[in-house]
């Protein structure tokens, strides 16, 4: 029996997903989440086989869950469940260690499938989202997205400098470089693209 986990922040498309899954003879359905944190600690107390994750959820993201996981060199297979093909997300999906990568809208029988075929040990994604992913590499250095990730925070540039141990003209450098990269005219215009495009 495969033992699933559904993280899904809209109710009735997890509950729909649940009761489909659950009328497959060799699945069940042992847990159910709203959200990125609940996700997490279900799958580490349940300990499933299998995660469908949805990526655009509250408190933490399903990649962030996913990479955690990772993290924790947690057993539990991951498929990460979207409804488009936004760039930057399926590098991440992959560089996190996610099994399958699928749009929401797949029949039922073909998400079933796919379970099987991630339990066998194959990867498995939905081609539109595949070609969907190919787009300019991140521009955005390691230390640009640590900036930008707290500028999105609402961190002041001296409490980025105090936090990253770097100089106030450095940081003001670092954003400087990074509106450049990212032709914004300003810090939240660039945080809107680079998380439109996946990079943060």
């Amino acid at each position: 029996m495969i033992r699933i986990l559904i993280a899904e922040d809209q109710r009735l498309l997890r509950g729909a997903l649940a009761s489909l899954l659950d009328m497959e003879e060799d699945m069940e359905v042992v847990g159910q989440a709203g959200d990125g944190q609940e996700a997490l600690d279900q799958i580490l107390s349940l300990q499933p086989d299998v995660c469908l994750l949805d990526i655009e959820m509250p408190v933490i993201t399903g990649l962030e869950v996913a990479e955690r996981l990772k993290a924790q060199m947690a057993a539990c297979k991951i498929i990460i469940l979207t409804t488009f093909a936004r760039p930057g997300y399926f590098e991440r999906a992959v560089k996190a260690g996610a099994c399958g990568y699928l749009l929401k809208d797949e029949p039922s029988e073909k998400l079933a499938e796919a379970i099987r075929r991630v339990m066998a040990g194959h990867r498995e994604v939905s081609p539109e989202l595949v070609f969907g992913s190919f787009r300019q590499e991140n521009p955005l250095t390691a230390r640009e997205r640590d900036i930008l990730r707290l500028i999105a925070e609402g961190r002041t540039a001296n409490e980025i400098a105090a936090t990253l141990h770097l100089s106030h003209g450095t940081v003001r450098n670092y954003i400087s470089e990074t509106l450049n990269k990212l032709s914004a005219k300003n810090r939240i215009e660039a945080i809107g693209i680079a998380e439109q495009k996946g990079w943060l």
